[in-house]
């Protein structure tokens, strides 16, 4: 990591605007700093799509600086207009408490809590009386300014509610309620954020005579779709497991396009640049591994990141098998064991000495219909053992190539059976 964490960050590529480079370089040089993020409880899950800011915090949370994750118990009652066509539909208090601890404890695996301020904006806002936020706060905004904000102005088209026009003051104030319970100097926000976030810059300066700045990132999309990044075929991919299974989260970050892959390493792993350049290089697909066992590790757990590779390896066949492209990534460490083979549909088969056909085995394994099926899948190519293409219709596959744990017989890239040799 570069010892200046801007530079880190913009090396990067986290840095889309942010209120004056040399000043925060030199806030970051001075000593441990608190900064903040804010998530809105809409739901009782985040999405990858939430996950830049988060990984924003992590990499200045390493480089000793302090996170203030601030969960919007408050906010999250109204919602930010930024970046959306219409209103969002309105959540009970009840709902948005509940989400706002489920939020809380996902954002807790990327953001040590052991080092870091958790808030809930709820805190400050639940109490306040109405006319003494218009009369202390309200007074500081020019509505003419908030006009000129772009998250305004794309909503004035299709109609802007006045509740949710108070949404720029509101988190406006937690900056300035955040300054002055923790110093914090800082806020880190999506680049549909830059408005609300120099709002609260605004504030502070003229409320607590503190210079305080915002950086925001940019707006990570798809290379080849040009949607926004953390979509798939169906839908949004949560980090709850109930909603994205471990296994998809995992294949949703290996289908990555090519495009994509260096920019989202960069991003989503703490893999120094020039390794992950090194990699990709050697083999796009082995970056794509990489990034989709890191992701996956961070979201979940090592252990999860692990089954999901090697589940994922035994089904479509791996990029780097042997570990020869070298890496600091510990899925170097992982190696295809027993035990993830036990989660594949198994068939027995007695081996006799001299082997058994190859097309009787893709049989007896209920991987072809008939010999005739066998025949053809194995003529065209279709059939492999332990990920080595069978390139005989005539072979007899020997005991000895079936190991202790079992041997993987595919047949075509999705219809897989584990061969356990009598």
């Amino acid at each position: 990591m570069s010892s200046c964490p801007f530079e880190d960050l913009k090396a990067r590529g986290f840095i889309y605007q942010n209120t004056s480079e040399e000043a925060i370089k030199q806030l970051l040089a001075e000593g441990p700093v608190y900064f903040y993020a804010g998530f809105d409880p809409t739901g009782d899950s985040l999405h990858v799509g939430h996950l830049l800011p988060v990984m924003a915090m992590r990499r200045l949370q390493q480089a000793g600086h302090k996170p203030i994750v601030l969960v919007g118990g408050a906010t999250g009652q109204i919602g930010d207009p930024s970046g959306k066509s219409e209103a969002r539909v309105i959540l009970s208090k009840e709902v948005v408490a509940h989400n706002a601890e489920c939020l809380k404890k996902q954002l807790s695996k990327f953001i040590s809590p052991d080092d870091a301020v958790f808030a809930n904006n709820a805190d400050w806002f639940n109490g306040m009386l109405y006319l003494d936020f218009l009369r202390d706060i309200g007074s500081k905004f020019s509505v003419n300014k908030m006009l000129t904000a772009e998250s305004v102005k794309l909503r004035l088209e299709t109609g802007l509610s006045f509740l949710e026009f108070n949404y720029m003051i509101l988190q406006a104030y937690d900056f300035y309620m955040l300054n002055q319970k923790y110093n914090c100097r800082l806020e880190i926000g999506g680049q549909d954020q830059w408005g609300n976030i120099t709002a609260g810059t605004e504030l502070v300066r003229r409320i607590a005579q503190q210079e305080v700045h915002g950086i925001t990132l940019p707006l990570l999309m798809n290379s080849s779709t040009g949607q926004k990044f953390g979509k798939s075929v169906g839908g949004a991919v949560w980090l709850d497991r109930n909603k994205t299974s471990i296994f998809d989260y995992y294949q949703f970050w290996r289908n990555t396009d090519d495009a994509d892959v260096r920019k989202l390493m960069l991003y989503f792993t703490g893999l120094p640049i020039d390794e992950i350049d090194n990699i990709c290089a050697a083999s796009i697909n082995r970056a794509k591994e990489i990034l989709a066992y890191e992701a996956t590790a961070l979201a979940h757990s090592q252990e999860d990141a692990a089954k999901a590779y090697l589940g994922a390896g035994a089904k479509f066949g791996f990029a780097d098998k042997e570990n020869k492209i070298p890496t600091t990534s510990s899925i170097a460490k992982v190696q295809a064991d027993a035990a993830v083979l036990d989660d594949l549909p198994t068939c027995n088969v007695t081996i006799p000495e001299e082997g058994i056909w190859i097309v009787k085995l893709l049989v007896e394994a209920g991987l072809c219909k008939s010999n005739g099926d066998a025949r053809r899948l194995v003529q065209g190519g279709g059939a492999y053992l332990n990920d080595v293409r069978i390139d005989s219709a005539d072979r007899n596959i020997m005991k000895s190539e079936i190991p202790a744990g079992g041997a993987i017989l595919k047949a075509g890239k999705k219809n897989i059976k584990r061969i356990v040799a009598q």
